[in-house]
């Protein structure tokens, strides 16, 4: 007769046995994830910290940024939050920054840590070789992660995707306004229908070849598919166009109705707020441009307070940064523009500035060289209006 009794208990007790090991398996993997995690988090931790008390014995932070960005970086926020740090603010237009900072490291200065500037002149300063990486400088975890902004990635506009960091992607309906006394806006559905000779005559626009508002705008016409060069050519060259270079001059001229529509007029925000009839139109059947304005950041090489710098960005970019820059525009003169952080309110941004699902957007700022060739055309329009 065979021994059968002892069987099944063998094969229980096996079963047990094998329950245990597998539990103590899973018991020890999740172990070794949790000290991984917690090695990972104390190491962030442990490499930000590093950074504030360096950055506390600097200082100081010394911040180039255009005159447009600079009520966020003056608001005082950042002193808030970093009593130890001193911010100072060099504010101006691109070309004034540019022209001293140069003359600065012409003389052996090195003043400036952090520039926060449009992508052209930004492109420069990468191709001249006067930047430090930003991405490795960024240490925050809500920063570093990638789901937090627009397209769950975080966008640059170096090849190298690692100099030149952008924080901001306003919808850009081309920057047209007009005065309300003159214009039914319902009577433009396309930028084409501005070419109407009912309108000849009647339209101004801001002197493009001179840096400032409008350079998103005119990408926009000129690469868009759906409008292309040949619209630019004709604006110029069939609509009797006045250009102007002086912005008062441009919006004055606008609200007296000397003028019924400009393009890339500057100030209409703030004119329309004190009561001037001025507004801009909505979006077209083209669809609009996807601007980054002056929402580049990238840090300075040879910089004088590295670790305040590193502070300073990883402290703009994070949540309350980008919260305090859209509040601290949407009080400026020309509004609120749309940060790329998607996990913030948008409140405060101007409601024209607002990217929307369902609207066909040209991004203007991802071609270093995208305004050669306007302004090229441009030039050639232009010359050939005024000999005539």
């Amino acid at each position: 007769m065979l021994p059968y009794s002892n069987t099944p208990f063998r094969s229980h007790a096996s079963a047990r046995q094998l329950t245990i090991l597998t539990l103590c398996a899973l018991l020890a993997t999740i172990v070794v994830v949790a000290d991984t995690r917690a090695g990972e988090v104390k190491a962030w931790q442990q490499e930000w910290e590093k950074s504030v008390q360096a950055a506390k014995k600097e200082g100081q932070v010394t911040v180039y940024v255009h005159s447009t960005y600079a009520p966020a970086v003056e608001s005082g926020a950042f002193q808030k939050a970093f009593p130890e740090i001193k911010l100072v603010p060099v504010s101006g237009v691109e070309l004034q920054l540019e022209r001293r900072f140069m003359a600065e490291r012409r003389a052996g200065k090195n003043l400036a840590d952090v520039f926060m500037v449009g992508v052209l002149r930004s492109y420069d300063f990468y191709q001249a070789k006067l930047l430090e990486p930003i991405k490795t400088a960024l240490v925050l975890p809500e920063v570093v992660d990638e789901s937090k902004w627009w397209q769950k990635t975080h966008h640059y506009a170096d090849p190298e995707k690692r100099y030149l960091f952008r924080y901001v992607g306003s919808a850009q309906l081309g920057q047209v306004y007009y005065n309300t006394r003159l214009v039914n806006p319902k009577e433009f559905n396309s930028f084409w229908d501005f070419l109407n000779p009912k309108w000849r005559g009647k339209i101004e626009a801001r002197d493009i070849r001179a840096p400032g508002t409008g350079g998103s705008a005119i990408r926009l016409f000129y690469y868009n598919p759906e409008v292309d060069p040949e619209f630019v050519k004709r604006l110029f060259s069939e609509t009797d166009i006045a250009i102007f270079r002086d912005r008062r001059q441009g919006l004055d001229w606008l609200a007296t109705g000397k003028f019924a529509i400009c393009f890339w007029c500057e100030g209409v925000e703030k004119g329309k707020q004190q009561g001037l009839p001025v507004e801009s139109f909505g979006l077209m059947k083209e669809g609009a441009a996807l601007s980054a304005g002056q929402g580049f950041l990238t840090l300075v090489n040879q910089a004088p307070h590295p670790n305040a710098a590193r502070v300073f960005v990883n402290w703009f970019l994070s949540r309350e940064g980008q919260l305090n820059f859209q509040k601290a525009l949407a009080q400026a003169e020309e509004g609120g523009p749309d940060s790329l952080r998607t996990d913030i309110p948008k409140d405060d941004v101007l409601a024209k500035s607002r990217r929307l699902d369902g609207v066909k957007y040209l991004d203007t700022d991802n071609q270093r060289d995208a305004m050669k060739p306007v302004m090229k055309l441009v030039e050639e329009t232009l010359g050939a209006t005024e000999k005539k």
